[in-house]
């Protein structure tokens, strides 16, 4: 059974309506994760993963948040983070046409899972050879027809 939500009329504080139009963006943020991982490093490889855009690429990062209240809340990314899941050979692939393309990325590998601190984690990644990564996942970050082309053979995750 399918649900549709609608939004009604809001009063009260609210810094300006939400538009009700849909809104497309050039850009696209997306997450590549290996199907064989575990739901916990799922979701673990995907905050690390994305965790560096907004530092890099500051135009992803909307407006801080406040609530009614006055209270305040930390900006988050202006646009969807789309997550896909693919083989360990369409996540090798990903990475090599996103590294062909100079697109923004970051690279999770399966010895990261052994460390426990962000110095053993650059040291694990500098150690290995590019083509020799064992990518467990990928972010990109660009134009949505080049990031498209990057995640060729990838399928949304379930």
């Amino acid at each position: 059974m399918q649900r549709t939500y609608k939004t009604g009329t809001r009063t009260g504080r609210q810094s300006r309506p939400m538009s009700t139009e849909p809104v497309r963006f050039d850009t696209k943020i997306a997450v590549l994760l290996r199907a064989d991982l575990e739901p916990w490093q799922r979701l673990n490889v995907t905050a690390f993963l994305v965790s560096g855009l907004g530092v890099t690429v500051p135009e992803v990062v909307g407006e801080p948040y406040e609530d009614a209240g006055g209270v305040a809340y930390l900006p988050m990314f202006r646009q969807p983070v789309l997550v896909f899941e693919g083989t360990k050979e369409t996540l090798r692939a990903a990475h090599g046409r996103a590294l062909s393309r100079a697109l923004p990325r970051a690279v999770f590998t399966a010895d990261l899972f052994t460390t426990g601190n962000d110095r053993d984690n650059r040291a694990a990644v500098r150690a290995v050879p590019t083509a020799d990564l064992d990518l467990v996942g990928l972010a990109v970050y660009g134009p949505r027809g080049g990031v498209d082309k990057v995640l060729k053979g990838a399928r949304m995750h379930p």
